[in-house]
C-alpha cells in the first residue's frame, strides 16, 4: 500500500490539531467551559483514549472517554456520544459504560474506521452521571485513523511492587501498567486478584489510561507473601487479550506508610528529563536516565550531547544534531518517536492525578515560605509560591509519599537544600506545580523529588536534582547533575 500518498494533508492535520492542544495547556482535560464558580464541581471528560489528536488510530479500536464521576447508563447513549468521519454518516455501534473506571466506551459497528480519515467524536451534555450532574458544554474532539487494524496483545510493562519485591507497606495498592489502552470493562475483580497462600484478598479493582489498580479492603498482613495475577480476560480497545496469565509476587515488610498514594507516572517515570518544548544546556552537565521532547522536533534538544548522558535522547523525529558528542545516544526512528509521544501524554495525566488528589492534610502551610522547615508526609496545597530560601527538609521513612499540589512557582534559593531524613527517598516526593514560570533552582542549589509542571523548569548554574524534570513546556540547565531516582 502507497503509505505517503496522504503524507501532506496528514502533516497539515497533525499540525494543526497539535497546535490547538498546545494552546489548551497541560492541566485537566476541561470542557472549554467559562469560570463561573461551579465549573469545579461539574461533570468534566479528564481524558480519552483515542487522545486528541492522536494519529495512526488502528481500524478495529473502540473509543472510550472518561469522566469525573461514573456515568448513568440511561443518559449516554448512540445520540449523546457520536462518532462520525469527515465524509460519510455518523459510525453506528454500540455505548457501554464502566462503573470501575469511570468511563464510556463507544463500540463501532463491523467494520470499524475507515483507513486514513479524520473521525470527530461528540459527547453532547444530555450525557449524565449516576449523580445526575451533566456537561457544560458539549465534548468534542478529533483523531485520526491509521491503514492497519490492531492485532497486538497488550503486555504489562511495569508493576508496583515489582516482581520479589520485600518490604511493602501494608496499607498500600498494587499497581500494574500496560503497553496500551486496555478495554475499561475487561478489568475487573476477576482478571486482577491478588492471593495469599492460595486465598483470594478482598478488594476493589480499579483502571485509568493504561494503569490497573487493586485496592486491598483491609492492610496486608505483615511479612507475607502474596501473588497479583491479571488473567487473560484483560483485552485492548481491539479486543485483543494477554497471551497469558500475568502474575508477581511480593512481600509485605511491616510498616504502615505514611501520606497519599504515590503518584504512578507511566511511562513518563522512564525519563529524567520530558518535555513537549525543548530542552536547553551549558555543557557540560550529567545527566543520568532517558530524556526526550515531544512534540516538538529533537533539534530542540541539539546542545544536550551524548558526552553529558548515561541514557538515551528520544526525539520525536529523526533531527537531532549534537553539538558536541555525536548521535551514539540518539533515538529517533518512528517507534522512538511513538514511545516518547506516549511518555508526554502519560505526563500529561500523571499531571492531572497529582492536582486532582481531594482532602489535603496541609493548606497555605507557612504562606507557601517553608524555607527552614520539616515537612512530614502526607498531600499540601497551596494557592501561592512555594519558597525556599534555607533548607527544607521532608522527614519520613522510604514508603511515606509526599505530594505538593501548587498553585503558583517554585523558587529555590542558591546554595539551599531539599534534604531527605528518615529513609525518605526521592522517588516519593512529587511537585505539582501550576504556575505560569514553573520551578527555578537557583546557583548551586540540591533539589530533591518529581517535578510536574505545567510550565518551565530553570537550574541554574552547579545545581543538582536527584528526580525527574518533567515538563509541559521547557527545561533549561546550566552546567547540571540531574540523576533518576
Amino acid at each position: 500500500m502507497n503509505t505517503i500518498k496522504n503524507y501532506a494533508s496528514r502533516s497539515v492535520w497533525i499540525s494543526a490539531i497539535m497546535f490547538t492542544a498546545l494552546l489548551a495547556g497541560c492541566g485537566s482535560d476541561s470542557n472549554n467551559s467559562s469560570d463561573n464558580g461551579s465549573v469545579a464541581a461539574a461533570l468534566t471528560v479528564t481524558s480519552t483514549a483515542p487522545a486528541k489528536a492522536a494519529d495512526l488510530v488502528p481500524l478495529n479500536s473502540k473509543v472510550v472517554a472518561y469522566f469525573s464521576e461514573t456515568m448513568d447508563a440511561a443518559a449516554i447513549d448512540g445520540f449523546s456520544f457520536t462518532l462520525a468521519g469527515d465524509t460519510g454518516p455518523a459510525l453506528t455501534g454500540a455505548v457501554s459504560t464502566d462503573a470501575n473506571s469511570s468511563s464510556v466506551t463507544f463500540t463501532p459497528s463491523a467494520p470499524g474506521f475507515t483507513a486514513d480519515t479524520p473521525y470527530t467524536a461528540t459527547i453532547t451534555a444530555a450525557a449524565k452521571s449516576l449523580s445526575g450532574k451533566s456537561l457544560a458544554n458539549d465534548y468534542v474532539w478529533q483523531f485520526r485513523s491509521g491503514i492497519t487494524a490492531d492485532t497486538d496483545a497488550p503486555t504489562v510493562v511495569s508493576t508496583d511492587p515489582t516482581d520479589a519485591a520485600t518490604g511493602f507497606a501494608l496499607n498500600r495498592n498494587i499497581d500494574a501498567v500496560f503497553s496500551e489502552t486496555l478495554d475499561p470493562a475487561s478489568v475487573n475483580s476477576e482478571s486482577f486478584t491478588l492471593t495469599m497462600g492460595g486465598t483470594a484478598v478482598q478488594g476493589s479493582v480499579s483502571y485509568s489510561n493504561k494503569l490497573v489498580t487493586f485496592n486491598p479492603l483491609n492492610n496486608l498482613a505483615a511479612s507475607t507473601t502474596y501473588t497479583a495475577t491479571l488473567t487473560t480476560a484483560v483485552t485492548d480497545l481491539a479486543t485483543n487479550a494477554l497471551t497469558a496469565d500475568y502474575s508477581w509476587t511480593f512481600e509485605t515488610g511491616d510498616t504502615i506508610a505514611t501520606g497519599p498514594e504515590p503518584v504512578n507516572l507511566r511511562t513518563a517515570g522512564d525519563f529524567v528529563i520530558l518535555t513537549k518544548t525543548g530542552i536547553t544546556n551549558v555543557f557540560q552537565s550529567a545527566i543520568t536516565g532517558n530524556i526526550g521532547a515531544s512534540p516538538i522536533t529533537a533539534t530542540a534538544m541539539n546542545n544536550v550531547s551524548c558526552d553529558e548522558m548515561t541514557g538515551i535522547i528520544y526525539g520525536a523525529d529523526d533531527a537531532y544534531v549534537a553539538s558536541a558528542g555525536g548521535r551514539a545516544c540518539f533515538a529517533g526512528t518512528a517507534p522512538d518517536n511513538t514511545l516518547v509521544a506516549n511518555a508526554v501524554l502519560d505526563m500529561g495525566t500523571a499531571y492531572n492525578d497529582a492536582a486532582g488528589r481531594t482532602t489535603p492534610d496541609f493548606t497555605e502551610l507557612h504562606a507557601g515560605d517553608v524555607s527552614g522547615k520539616t515537612l512530614v508526609p502526607g498531600l499540601y496545597k497551596w494557592g501561592t509560591n512555594v519558597l525556599i530560601n534555607t533548607d527544607v527538609t521532608l522527614a519520613g521513612s522510604a514508603n511515606d509519599v509526599w505530594i505538593f499540589q501548587i498553585a503558583g512557582d517554585v523558587l529555590q534559593a542558591s546554595n539551599t537544600q531539599v534534604l531527605l531524613s528518615g529513609g525518605a527517598v526521592a522517588e516519593n516526593v512529587f511537585w505539582q506545580v501550576g504556575g505560569g514560570t514553573g520551578v527555578v533552582l537557583d546557583t548551586g542549589a540540591s533539589f530533591k523529588g518529581i517535578v510536574i509542571a505545567e510550565k518551565g523548569v530553570t537550574v541554574k548554574t552547579g545545581a543538582t536534582v536527584n528526580g525527574r524534570l518533567l515538563s509541559q513546556t521547557a527545561v533549561t540547565l546550566e552546567m547540571n547533575t540531574v540523576t533518576a531516582p
